[in-house]
């Protein structure tokens, strides 16, 4: 039997599908959403409509963009094009580009290496970032992957599949604590990082 009713119940399970939302939240937003205003509430219908119909991963990073094009990073001529830097997510890039410090291309991996989670490197984004490499023009790969254990074997399995290739492969180091992650570090601790990195493995 719904508790509410069958369309409010529907609801309320789709916004508990959403991670950290929970039973109470879900039905507070449920309610918020039945008490608005009708274009306030097709507001969020729409946006949501448009984020799946029009957000694509960049054909060059895999960075968020927009119907189909290069996102905003790789349309920019005004960027060094030798530089790559490579990060777990697209929310770790807008933390690095926050600091206003980088001005290369990035590579987003879409995930990490996480075997306990099923996570394995078919899901990640490795071959392309090989072949960009293999292509030429790239002449130095950060790896900015989070500091943790499976940051750091990530970050290690990019850089084995990277050897041999004509670019030097280096690490963020500095500032960012092991088991800290880049989304939510300072800008200034983000700056140390870039400006302190090592080259993979260490010389």
């Amino acid at each position: 039997m719904p508790k509410y009713s069958e369309t409010l119940d529907r609801l309320i399970a789709e916004f508990e599908r959403l991670p950290g939302i929970g039973a109470r939240t879900a039905e507070r937003l449920a309610f918020h959403v039945l008490r608005s205003a009708a274009e306030e509430a097709m507001g969020l219908a729409r946006a949501i409509r448009d984020v799946k119909a029009r957000i694509r991963p960049c054909a060059e990073c895999f960075n968020i963009a927009e119907g189909g094009g290069p996102c905003a990073v790789c349309a920019d001529a005004g960027r060094d094009r030798g530089l790559v830097c490579v990060v777990e997510q697209p929310k770790d890039l807008l933390a690095l580009e926050r600091t206003g410090r980088y001005r290369g291309l990035y590579h987003v991996l879409l995930g990490r290496l996480a075997p306990l989670e099923g996570a394995g490197p078919e899901r990640l984004t490795v071959d392309a970032l090989v072949e960009r490499v293999r292509r030429g023009g790239v002449r130095e790969v950060i790896l900015a992957t989070n500091p943790d254990l499976e940051g750091d074997g990530t970050a290690l399995f990019v850089a084995e599949r990277l050897r041999g290739l004509p670019a030097t492969v280096t690490r963020i180091a500095k500032g960012i604590p092991s088991g800290s992650s880049i989304e939510y570090a300072s800008d200034a601790i983000l700056s140390d990082a870039l400006e302190g990195r090592r080259s993979v493995p260490p010389e």
